[in-house]
Formats: structure tokens, C-alpha cells, sequence
């Protein structure tokens, strides 16, 4: 069967599923002149920022939304979506680390998120595709049963309904698999929206393209959108998935990584009927969505790496050629891209933003499980600002202390990886040797006057260049050709050809250079 094939030869339409099947939104602004005064601002409209905003302004407290770009237009809009509390190889790991009360607090907080999902789009009325699947952590190779059968007997423990299997519906034959029952998959920006708009109806208001760049924290505290304009607020909740502000030294326990993302139609006969993980292959995961023909969606993800450490190109070439081996016939039609980031731990960061907080609070580090993470954010930091103490907030707890030594292998390999980028970058003498080296279509580090300087060429000739330095912290950036974008290794910061700020944590753009070439 033919496939379609996009950009750079890339496998089909370079598009999420999520956004092309939902309408766009148009929220106002905040106003250069606006002082807003409400009593919570929730900086981020993804799942985690929306879910708290909403949970706050159902509990009558008033709540202002500022995002960046677009609501549940950033990761969430191009996220796989499921909607579980299997995740991966998590439980036996908290077992260890944590005790088996500590995996059974997250086994409940994860669950009850997913059951709050489907309490909350019962309410709503949303048509948000929300549909009960099992989820499966699989493997191929026999030598892996052992762990599975521990994660399962360690998921059992936790409380969820999991056991350890033999056959699942993938059409190819595993070794094992942990299968835990009543989970679900939705489309998340249908959800969303229905949530964005019920918000609304209760009083909320959501500003889009108001990128904050400002935090006062003080009683009450101040934020601050690019454009000038202020929210005064008596709590606030930075949700922007790497968060924002430094303050907290957070990105010193936050690792970003990509994912990649293959799509197409199946016949419905076809379906996996299930949602499936293996972390062989550098990660696969599976699921369906349905379809207006009566078709599924068959979409696979895998293929992790750090921002600005890899050919995407290749990497989707060899995602989408797993997907058409492992399920033949398959017409990839769509591929898009996603980010995360994994906390030292690997448990979310979700509660008081820095030991002296008192009325900021945060949510970041949901490792790929965003979905079920943010709805959980969402109820916690609700809980915390109203006063009261859920029995799994010191688990999430970003001040957590007893993590240290369980943190210290992570957390030092993080940075040196970030070190290594952070000086080795700038001793390589240029990363091409000159401007008329950065053939069309393509981008490059490139030594100007003496300062590293990020480099594109579009189709027509032209090149323009931008500063290499990353406005975060000062790593170099490096480009992605088959997303067009310049990207920092080391804190996962995105930035397109003009320097715009795709994705955080970085607020400001890179500054504009000049190549020599014709004034540009």
C-alpha cells in the first residue's frame, strides 16, 4: 500500500491527529493595561493548568488562565493520550524506593485521576472520544519476563486491578505483559475545551498569547505577560510543563526528552483493543482512535532522545518502519512530535514551588504520563490551595528531601549530559565553517564576528541567523531539521527559524545577527 509522504520525507502530513480534529480557540489577550485581581492565576492552559483552574473555580474560587500560545495546543495537543495509571515499569521501582505504601499512594492518586476523567466528561457532556481499554507494559524478548512479573505482582500490591499475561491483541506475538484493566484513551483537546469552556461559564477567564515573564511573589502576588499587562492574585500555579522561573532550581532535576509520533487508518477490525508500552526499541507504544469512516487511528510513538541530539528525520524513518512491520498494509498519513520531561526520581513534582513558597505552587516532571499526572495536578493543587492535605501530597511534594540518595544516579548523569553540551558545544571550534555552508532547507552553528551564531536557510536561499545561546541559561542551540526549529540539549527550550519561542523553559526569543550575506 502507498504511503503519503510529507516534508524532508518525512511519512505522512506533518499534523497532530488531536488539533486537526478539534476547532481552533480565539480567548482574548490580557490587555497591556489590565491589573487583573483574582484570587488564583494558573500560568499554563495544557491539561495540568486547566485541570487545576477548573477544579479551583468549581470549588468558587476566581481563576485566571494565561498561556503562551494557543490552550492544549503545546504538548497536550500533541500527546498519545492515554488516560492510565500503568506506567511502564513504575511500581516495582516505588516499591523499592518508596515502600509499598508510597507505591500504593501514587497506584490510588493515579486511578482516582482516571476515574476523574470519566466523572468530569459525564458531567460536561463532552465528546471527547473518551472510550475503557486495558493498558499492557509488554515485552518481546523472553529475558524481560521476570521484571514484568515482578512490575505486575508490585501493581497488584498498589491496588490496581493488574495481572501478568501471555496474550494481548497485538497482531504479533509477545513474551509477557502486565495488563491492568479499566483505564481509558480520549481526545484530549475535546476534552479540554469542554473544560476551557465550562471555566468560563463559572467565571474564569482564559487569556491565550500572553506569554508571563514576570513572578512577584509576595501577599498577594504579581505576574507579569510580556506585553505589560499584570494579574495580582492571592495564590499562583506555574503549569507550563518545564516551569518557567529558575527560582526553584527545578531544572536542575528535570530531564526534557522528545517522542515521535506515526499515524494511520486501520480497519476497525484491526484494532489492537488495548493501549500498549514496551520500553524495547527505544520505546513503542500503541493505540487506536476512532475514526468518522468507522476506521481507527492506529497510532504509535517512540523513538525518545533529548532535544537537539538526534537526525528526526531518521528517527521517524525507523518508527515508521517498525509500525508497517508490525502491522502490515498500515498507510502512515500523519506524523507530528511531542516533549516531556522525567523528574530524577521519576515521580511528578507537583505542590509547593520552593521551600518558602506559601502561595506559588507548581506541576511538572509527569515522565510521558501527563494525562492522568495533570488531572491528578489538577486535584491536588486544588486541595493544597483550599488548606487541606491529600495523603499523597508529600509523595509529589517537589521539596521532598528523602529523595536525595535515590535521586543522586539520575541527577548526576543529567548534568553531566547538560555539562558536556553546556562547555563541549563551545569548544568545538564551529559546528559548520561558514555561512555559505548551510545548504537550503537546512541550519547550523556557525562562528560570526567571534559569537556563535544559529544559522537557516530557507527554500528560496536566504539565510538568517539568530543568537546560539539558549535565553534560559546559555547552552547552545542546535537544529531540527525536520521540524524546523532550533532546540536546547540541555533544558529542552524549542525556538523557530526566527528565533520565536516555540516551547519553554525560555520566556525570551534569540536575538537576531546578521550573516554578511546581503544585509540578512
Amino acid at each position: 500500500m502507498a504511503n503519503t509522504t510529507g516534508p524532508h520525507g518525512l511519512p505522512g502530513a506533518p499534523e497532530s491527529h488531536w488539533m486537526a480534529t478539534s476547532p481552533a480557540t480565539d480567548h482574548p489577550p490580557l490587555a497591556p493595561d489590565a491589573d487583573t485581581d483574582v484570587d488564583v492565576a494558573v500560568i499554563g492552559g495544557g491539561i495540568a493548568g486547566l485541570s487545576t483552574a477548573w477544579e479551583l473555580a468549581r470549588a468558587g474560587r476566581s481563576v485566571a488562565v494565561l498561556e503562551a500560545d494557543r490552550i492544549a495546543a503545546g504538548v497536550t495537543g500533541f500527546t498519545t493520550a492515554k488516560v492510565t495509571a500503568l506506567h511502564t515499569l513504575v511500581y516495582a521501582r516505588l516499591r523499592r524506593t518508596r515502600g509499598p505504601e508510597g507505591a500504593r499512594l501514587y497506584a490510588r492518586s493515579q486511578q482516582e485521576a482516571v476515574e476523574r476523567v470519566r466523572e468530569v466528561a459525564d458531567l460536561l457532556g463532552a465528546d471527547c472520544e473518551l472510550e475503557n481499554r486495558p493498558a499492557f507494559t509488554y515485552v518481546t524478548d523472553p529475558a524481560g519476563r521476570a521484571e514484568l512479573r515482578a512490575e505486575a505482582d508490585a501493581a497488584a500490591q498498589a491496588g490496581l486491578p493488574a495481572s501478568y499475561v501471555r496474550e494481548t491483541g497485538l497482531p504479533f506475538p509477545v513474551a509477557g505483559a502486565v495488563r491492568v484493566e479499566d483505564q481509558a484513551q480520549f481526545h484530549p483537546r475535546k476534552y479540554l475545551l469542554a473544560l476551557a469552556r465550562d471555566l468560563v461559564a463559572r467565571g474564569g477567564v482564559v487569556h491565550e498569547r500572553s506569554r508571563v515573564t514576570g513572578l512577584h511573589e509576595g501577599t498577594p502576588c504579581r505576574v507579569t505577560v510580556e506585553n505589560g499587562g499584570v494579574v495580582t492574585a492571592r495564590d499562583v500555579v506555574v503549569a507550563t510543563h518545564y516551569p518557567v522561573f529558575d527560582r526553584a532550581l527545578l531544572f536542575t532535576r528535570l530531564s526534557p526528552r522528545r517522542e515521535l509520533v506515526v499515524a494511520g487508518p486501520v480497519a476497525a477490525d484491526r484494532d489492537p483493543g488495548g493501549m500498549y508500552i514496551t520500553e524495547e526499541d527505544g520505546t513503542r507504544s500503541v493505540r487506536s482512535a476512532p475514526l468518522a469512516d468507522g476506521r481507527r487511528l492506529l497510532i504509535v510513538t517512540g523513538e525518545h532522545f533529548a532535544p537537539g541530539t538526534a537526525d528526526v528525520a531518521e528517527r521517524f524513518g525507523r518508527l515508521a518502519g517498525w509500525a508497517r512491520e508490525h502491522f502490515p498494509g498500515l498507510e502512515i498519513t500523519r506524523h507530528w512530535a511531542t516533549q516531556d520531561n522525567d523528574s530524577t526520581d521519576t515521580v511528578p513534582l507537583v505542590g509547593p514551588f520552593h521551600p518558602a513558597a506559601r502561595h506559588t505552587w507548581v506541576a511538572t516532571g509527569f515522565g510521558g504520563w501527563g494525562m492522568s499526572g495533570g488531572v491528578m495536578a489538577g486535584r491536588l493543587l486544588t486541595e493544597l490551595v483550599e488548606g487541606r492535605t491529600p495523603p499523597w501530597a508529600e509523595l509529589y511534594d517537589p521539596r521532598r528531601l528523602g529523595s536525595t540518595l535515590r535521586e543522586a544516579p539520575a541527577f548526576l548523569r543529567h548534568q553531566a549530559a547538560v555539562a558536556r553540551h553546556f562547555v563541549g558545544d563551545r569548544l568545538r571550534p564551529t559546528h559548520v565553517d561558514s555561512v555559505a555552508d548551510v545548504a537550503p532547507g537546512t541550519g547550523a552553528v556557525v562562528r560570526i564576528g567571534g559569537r556563535h551564531c544559529a544559522v537557516h536557510r530557507d527554500e528560496d536561499g536566504v539565510a538568517h541567523a539568530v543568537s546560539a545561546r539558549c535565553t534560559h541559561l546559555g547552552c547552545l542551540v542546535a537544529f531540527n531539521a525536520a521540524e524546523r526549529a532550533w532546540e536546547c540539549p540541555c533544558h529542552g527550550s524549542r525556538f523557530g527559524t526566527d528565533g520565536t519561542v516555540l516551547q519553554g523553559p525560555a520566556v525570551r526569543p534569540l536575538e537576531p545577527r546578521t550573516t554578511g550575506e546581503g544585509g540578512a
